[in-house]
């Protein structure tokens, strides 16, 4: 539900965010996330739990919409790719927070109470509204001359399927089935792959989590170094082509629990580049007017889609090995990934023009590109 609900708040607050501004939608989505966070902490019933992890669902997936895009359009094009790979590495550290806060609940408190208090601490990320109201401003944004009627949100949202952009929303929508896709297909089984097929118990150890979120985070850096370096399109295609090996030796050799332990690394380090690379990739493919809008709905229907690998690994265990299901599974994901991203033009050093759609590379635009890109080398 949390799934589900997390994707279409992500395209709705995109929309949202084109309509209203980023700063404000900002703002909604943290405290809408908040509030619900908190709010699960006193669910009587698991009807309820459900209810409000969906409805916290949409405001969790809103904020990175709302966020990425104001981030791109604040940071600079030549450190855009940095700026926005290091936020997403903070995922790691909120994740080893969340570890710390788990243990220290669940040793002091009793069970039935632990659990509230992780929720209930859901509610800290409000205080951040405080910093984005006196800090953070809304980008320059140059509305047409005739000013038009805006129109409905449900119609916003249909913008994207607009000819001159049609063929950027599909290639978007594979390339964020496809970087999903093989992350929650590893992620999904990796417990019951290691449990039932190589019996070993080294994910419920402490140092198998440390290895596997130091390596995410090591993962997102890289990328965001070698987003503004390399490009966009090479980084992508870089680290899929990884992801699509490390996964690959990770089910198919015969390792040792240590030898699991140490490729643990790598498989983590390669699966968190793509998503890394993702927010400055999709905001430089559409004009300011609907960039919100194509952020949100690429990302998120790329979330969507992708429950559908991690259903296939279930459904060819029947005839193959689990481990052999995950590595064809993932392999798959992860070249749809590697092939769609060529198919998208080179944006590294775009300039995101708070007018109407940007000119392409030849163009003024393409000047500006030019023009950055000799700055970057001086």
């Amino acid at each position: 539900m949390t799934l589900i609900s997390s994707a279409l708040g992500g395209w709705l607050a995109g929309a949202l965010s084109d309509r209203i501004g980023r700063v404000r939608t900002l703002q909604l989505t943290i405290l809408w996330f908040s509030g619900f966070t908190f709010i699960c902490a006193f669910a009587q019933t698991f009807p309820q739990l459900l209810a409000a992890k969906a409805l916290q669902g949409f405001g969790f997936g809103g904020e990175w919409a709302a966020g990425a895009v104001l981030m791109a359009e604040t940071i600079s094009p030549e450190n855009r790719g940095k700026a926005m790979g290091a936020v997403q590495s903070a995922w790691a550290v909120g994740w080893g927070a969340a570890v710390l806060l788990y243990a220290a609940a669940f040793s002091w408190l009793p069970t039935d109470t632990a659990w509230r208090v992780m929720f209930g601490v859901g509610l800290l990320p409000a205080v951040l509204v405080l910093y984005v109201r006196r800090n953070l401003r809304e980008p320059v944004r140059t509305a047409p001359a005739d000013k038009p009627e805006k129109a409905p949100l449900l119609l916003q949202v249909a913008e994207i399927f607009r000819p001159q952009v049609l063929k950027t929303t599909l290639i978007g929508m594979l390339l964020g089935t496809g970087a999903h896709g093989g992350y929650y297909a590893i992620m999904i089984w990796l417990p019951t792959f290691l449990s039932k097929e190589r019996h070993l118990s080294v994910l419920n150890t402490g140092a198998y989590l440390a290895v596997v979120i130091v390596a995410f985070w090591c993962g997102c850096i890289a990328s965001a170094y070698l987003l503004d370096r390399i490009g966009r399109r090479r980084n992508v295609a870089l680290f899929a082509f990884w992801c699509i090996v490390t996964v690959l030796a990770y089910v198919m050799l015969p390792l040792s629990n240590v030898q699991m332990l140490v490729l643990g690394f790598p498989l983590g380090f390669f699966a968190a580049g793509i998503p890394a690379s993702l927010g400055a990739l999709f905001n430089e493919l559409y004009p300011a007017q609907m960039r919100g809008t194509g952020v949100g709905f690429c990302y998120n229907f790329g979330r969507i889609a992708s429950a559908a690998f991690p259903v296939m690994v279930g459904y060819m265990s029947h005839s193959m090995s689990l481990g052999a299901a995950i590595g064809i599974d993932a392999a798959v994901a992860y070249g749809l990934a590697m092939v769609s991203v060529l198919f998208l033009p080179e944006t590294r050093g775009k300039r995101l023009r708070p007018t109407s759609p940007e000119q392409t590379p030849g163009s003024a635009d393409g000047a500006d590109l030019a023009l950055s890109r000799a700055r970057s080398q001086r």
